[in-house]
């Protein structure tokens, strides 16, 4: 649960990341706490991110797919998406987050896309839309990430990650 092996991502993309020692699919694996969750990232450009995630695991006390784990799901979207808009040397760092839930999801898969709003030199932003098996919305969500500039110690980190 939470391997990368079927992320795609744009050969030049995974050049440009691999030309500083970094794992770029590895880079963006939704981390410990997606792993846990079992977020699986299956697309991933600045233009469209995809994940997915199962209900199972990931509910609050009535059944129901927990507000939390939406929240999970858009933020890793977005800010995969924030990254590859940055390129190698910025970070994205998200500062805002706003879910509204829709529906409940009780069982299955939700399909999390994300698509910019706005990718400017300093933040980004991005519209994540997480849906059930059946299409139906379940969370819409907005992401605005700060892109700062890379610090020496950040490309460290970067590579311990890939």
């Amino acid at each position: 649960m939470g391997e990368q092996q079927h992320v795609k991502f744009p050969q030049e993309v995974i050049d440009e990341y691999a030309a500083l020692g970094v794992d770029l699919p590895a880079l963006f694996s939704a981390g410990h706490l997606g792993t846990r969750m079992g977020v699986q990232i299956v697309e991933a450009s600045a233009e469209r991110v995809v994940g997915t995630m199962p209900v199972e695991g990931n509910t609050q006390p009535y059944g129901l797919l927990h507000g939390g784990a939406s929240a999970v799901l858009a933020e890793t979207l977005g800010s995969v998406g924030s990254m590859l808009h940055a390129g190698t040397s910025k970070i994205a760092v998200g500062v805002d987050l706003d879910c509204t839930h829709h529906r409940g999801a009780r069982a299955g898969l939700v399909t999390g896309v994300a698509t910019p709003l706005h990718r400017g030199r300093s933040t980004a932003t991005y519209e994540i839309v997480i849906s059930d098996e059946a299409g139906r919305r379940v969370c819409s969500a907005r992401l605005t990430c700060l892109l700062r500039d890379v610090n020496p110690s950040d490309g460290e980190q970067l590579r311990a990650m890939g």
